[in-house]
């Protein structure tokens, strides 16, 4: 057999080592917004759109918070903040926590599979399916805009949608009283600490985790182009929400992925 020279041993070495890895991109890059739009709705009921990439509120900033750079989103006007970069077959995973200040309430969302234009999810963001983050909801599933997908669910006895295992899945559509499913679990944290929250998408079906516990899974994701109209839905910008109460956000990050680990789905 033929000795690889040193130089080349190392060099395919490295290269071995690098396939073996499915290393994590960080979103954010720990000292601005670069790689992110902003949309800001209007400043006051029955005002104007304020529009992209014009934030006169500082809705969303880069602040010093314990030591470490993050991103603030203080919620006190309806705004996305918005990869601009689409993403397809992956794991995202974010750490946030509230802050102090309150508007209404705190309210935000990972909106993913975001297409389209602004304001069509009302009046403000893209279409997407949303990983609820409102304080006491962390995990539950909303169809913004015309998003579609089929979530194992149950009617409760106030006539609304919770996530069940083993049941089969049905369809979650836009404008009807399915856009909204419960998860099936609380696992936030106290207000102050830090969540984790997980987000697994490949193909047509999407996984909610919540400091390490699944407590929502969708699938078939798809655009609602009315009653018997589903386009498939498998990639997309991702969006923050400003949506009442501040939020703090770090440690943005994703990898590609080829499959949704088996436990996750179990």
């Amino acid at each position: 057999m033929k000795k690889l020279s040193f130089p080349l041993f190392i060099l395919s070495l490295i290269l071995f080592l690098s396939s073996c890895k499915k290393p994590w991109q960080p979103l954010f890059n720990g000292e601005n917004l670069d790689g992110w739009d902003t949309w800001v709705g209007p400043l006051e009921e029955g005002g104007e759109t304020v529009g992209l990439n014009k934030d006169p509120l500082n809705l969303f900033t880069v602040v010093d918070l314990e030591g470490e750079k993050v991103i603030r989103i203080s919620g006190e006007v309806n705004a996305s903040l918005a990869t601009k970069e689409e993403f397809k077959n992956y794991h995202l995973s974010v750490e946030f926590k509230w802050g102090d200040e309150l508007f209404t309430r705190y309210n935000s969302g990972i909106l993913y599979h975001s297409y389209g234009d602004f304001g069509v999810g009302l009046g403000v963001w893209m279409s997407a399916h949303e990983l609820q983050l409102w304080t006491g909801h962390i995990g539950d599933s909303y169809r913004m805009g015309k998003s579609y997908c089929e979530i194992p669910m149950v009617k409760n006895i106030e006539g609304k949608f919770d996530y069940k295992k083993g049941v089969d899945p049905q369809p979650s559509i836009p404008d009807t009283d399915t856009k909204i499913v419960a998860k099936d679990g609380d696992y936030e944290k106290p207000s102050g600490e830090w969540n984790t929250v997980e987000l697994y998408c490949v193909d047509g079906t999407s996984v909610h985790i919540v400091n390490g516990n699944v407590n929502m899974v969708n699938y078939n994701s798809g655009k609602y182009h009315g009653e018997g109209k589903i386009e498939p839905l498998t990639k997309g910008k991702i969006q923050f929400q400003s949506e009442g109460g501040e939020l703090f956000v770090k440690n943005i990050r994703i990898k590609h992925i080829k499959e949704i680990p088996a436990e996750l789905l179990k």
